[in-house]
């Protein structure tokens, strides 16, 4: 285990693949998906306050830190009209489908699967994203994501115990984040969709 105050560590790590993509975003190199973002800045920011409520330590900030950086990039699209990935019907079904999740979340009453509803709303969040990183990954910048896996690993490993209430959210953060900072530095998508089109030809 590690000493909880790598949690720090975690939230630097943070910062700097924030300022990675917001510095794309504004270039317009990187055009974040809203929908993805504004969901991501919601889930955590809530997920802080009930950390901060239940009297977790510094775990919270971490938590913290993934609903503030989200907000930053959402406001950091609205800067550049290049910045910015258009929005189809796969991004609202997504994005009202993890709303559903997250009322769930508020409203149930049993913790596991309060905590299981919430989760899923934050990965039902991220598909838009997911499928951009696969169809456009150009669009994309690789290294918040990395960071993101890294600093959730590193928040997972600062926990005194692994329970399900603890793991779950990071852990799936962690996963998400990783296939995204894959699929996005290695452009797979287009390799394949090419060698395809090349086989057919």
């Amino acid at each position: 285990m590690l000493d909880p105050r790598f949690v720090f560590l975690a939230a630097g790590l943070s910062v700097v693949g924030a300022y990675g993509y917001v510095r794309d975003t504004l270039r317009g190199t990187t055009a974040p998906n809203r929908v993805t973002w504004s969901l991501w800045g919601i889930e955590g920011v809530l997920a802080a306050i009930n950390e901060i409520q239940q009297h977790v330590g510094l775990v919270a900030l971490m938590t913290l830190m993934l609903g503030l950086v989200p907000i930053v990039v959402v406001g950091a699209s609205f800067r550049n009209p290049h910045g910015v990935w258009s929005l189809g019907p796969f991004d609202v079904v997504c994005g009202v489908v993890s709303l559903l999740g997250l009322g769930a979340w508020l409203f149930v009453h049993e913790a596991t699967l309060a905590l299981v509803s919430f989760v899923a709303a934050d990965q039902i969040a991220a598909l838009p994203t997911l499928r951009k990183s696969w169809v456009a990954p150009e669009t994309e910048s690789s290294g918040v994501f990395f960071l993101g896996a890294l600093n959730t690993l590193i928040t997972v490993l600062t926990l005194k115990a692994f329970t399900t209430a603890g793991v779950l959210f990071p852990g799936c953060i962690m996963v998400m984040d990783f296939c995204l900072a894959t699929l996005i530095f290695t452009r797979v998508g287009p390799r394949l969709r090419a060698r395809r089109r090349a086989s057919l030809a």
